[in-house]
């Protein structure tokens, strides 16, 4: 019994699920359906509210778009009257511009036919004369004797003759007022220039005097059986004068750089107290830094001075070496630096490159930096630097010509030449005497006449150039190669003289003879 009453409850209970879906299941289809037709229906509501909307819209655009064309067609109507009005001016403008024309032909057309009218007599009339100047001509050359060919030639001749003469009296007188005149312009720019340029001047010697502390200072100079002095000696090629001179040691010495290296040393060595070969080394390689800086520093200083710019670095430092280089005891930086605003000055009185004039100037004696280390005159050499940094034409044709050695090709290179000897021959700028300038020049003249075969010998260019004339019969040409190498050998062997002096052998045959 049990066992039926639990099938009964169990079929009871999956009945009563059974019922429970299909009634749960009929009452969804149910909500589902009617939220169907509900969205239906709004669907529908909501396409015929947009069908609505979409055939306002139409509508309003419909109607814009006609008073949009409206519009158009008013202003295209507008501008079409507008162009039609100033067409209409135009076409009147023209019409009255035809009219004149017209009238204008018509009283051209009236000058014309008066014009040929007095064209033809004009040539009437020019028939005449030629016939009245062919009478004229023919009356005059039976009266004359003389065909009229041959009384032009002879009129052309007699005015030739007159106009030859009064031309070359004319550029006489001329040449005489030019020369006097730039005579004069040419003394007043150099007065002018020299007043202006008024350098100091101080003879350079080789020595150069070192103040002691005391004399005790002397022996711990010369060091231990002299080994000090030797080592400073040695380092700097300067020779050290120890004598009685108090509390001073005298330095001497050819090479101006040596001699301020070597002072410099020394000084930095009495300071420091320490004197023995090691810190001698050291202070001598510290005293040529020294020096180098103070080249490069003279040489820029020299730049801004006279007002040259974009001189390349090594020529700067090359015009700084000139300050310790001397010629005839003028120093060669202040004597360049003077050239310069001297070669300024004359360009600007007469209208050159004042900026240019003062470079050339400036680097006109470069070669002299160093023309004790390279071969060849100081002049070769500067032309040669200046060709390597890149100088330009004028600037090395102005240290190339500044002696005469080769003709000068501009302006500029002429107020060079002008301007070193106006600053080489002031007074007190050089400390060579009239005595030993004249002494030098006839001992020139003297080595030269000794050779057999010279007939005359002149020294020219402030000595820096013999000119050897020879007796053709007793010297050939190629006696002439070997005479001027034997006088050089003789000039190098006899004299001292700064720079070179060129040897110029002259040879020159001459036949003379007579028409009888």
């Amino acid at each position: 019994m049990p066992i039926v009453s639990i099938i009964a409850g169990l079929i009871a209970v999956v009945a009563a699920v059974v019922i429970t879906y299909y009634v749960t299941v009929n009452n969804l289809k149910k909500d589902a359906d009617s939220k169907i037709g509900n969205a239906e229906n709004k669907a529908r509501e909501i396409i015929d509210d947009a069908l609505k909307n979409a055939e306002a819209k139409k509508k309003e655009t419909l109607l814009e778009i006609k008073e949009e064309s409206i519009k158009t067609k008013n202003e295209l109507e507008k501008e079409t009257k507008e162009r039609r009005a100033e067409l209409q001016r135009y076409e009147k403008r023209v019409l009255s511009k035809e009219e004149a024309l017209d009238k204008r032909a018509d009283v051209l057309e009236q000058r014309e036919s008066k014009i040929t009218v007095r064209e033809e007599q004009i040539k009437q009339r020019e028939i005449k004369v030629d016939e009245l100047n062919s009478k004229r001509v023919q009356e005059l050359e039976r009266i004359s004797g003389l065909t009229s060919e041959q009384a032009k030639e002879y009129l052309l001749k007699t005015v030739e003759d007159d106009v030859k003469h009064d031309t070359a009296k004319m550029i006489k007188e001329l040449e005489n007022q030019a020369k006097e005149e730039a005579g004069k312009k040419a003394r007043e720019y150099v007065v002018t220039a020299i007043q202006k340029c008024a350098a100091d001047h101080v003879a350079e010697t080789t020595i150069s005097v070192v103040q002691l502390p005391s004399d005790e200072m002397k022996g711990r100079i010369i060091g231990r059986e002299g080994r000090n002095i030797r080592t400073l000696e040695t380092m700097t090629g300067v020779e050290l004068i120890i004598d009685d001179t108090p509390e001073a040691v005298v330095l001497s010495g050819f090479d101006p750089i040596r001699r301020e290296v070597a002072r410099i040393a020394l000084e930095k060595l009495i300071l420091d107290g320490r004197i023995h070969p090691a810190r001698i080394e050291e202070m001598v390689e510290k005293a040529q830094r020294d020096v180098e800086a103070m080249i490069r520093e003279e040489g820029e200083a020299a730049a801004l001075e006279v007002g040259v710019h974009g001189i390349h670095p090594e020529l700067l430092r090359l015009l700084g070496r000139m300050k310790f280089r001397t010629s005839y005891g003028q120093n060669a930086l202040k004597h360049s630096i003077e050239v310069a605003q001297l070669s300024g000055l004359l360009a600007g009185e007469i209208g050159l490159d004042v900026r240019l004039a003062k470079r050339a100037g400036l680097l006109h004696d470069i070669g002299k930096s160093i023309d004790h280390d390279v071969e060849g005159s100081h002049i070769q050499i500067g032309v040669d630097l200046c060709r390597k940094y890149k100088e330009s034409a004028t600037v090395i044709n102005a240290v190339e010509s500044h002696h005469g050695d080769v003709e000068p090709e501009t302006l500029i290179a002429c107020i060079v030449q002008a301007a070193d000897t106006i600053s080489a021959a002031r007074p007190g700028a050089r400390r060579e005497t009239l005595e030993t300038y004249t002494n030098r020049l006839k001992q020139l003249e003297d080595i030269a006449n000794q050779f057999k075969g010279v007939d005359k010998s002149f020294a020219i260019q402030a000595g820096r150039e013999i000119r050897i004339m020879v007796v053709p019969e007793q010297v050939s040409d190629d006696d002439m190669v070997l005479m001027a190498r034997d006088i050089s050998k003789q000039i190098e062997f006899e004299l001292e003289y700064p720079g070179q002096i060129k040897v110029n052998v002259i040879r020159e045959s001459r036949v003379t003879d007579y028409a009888k």
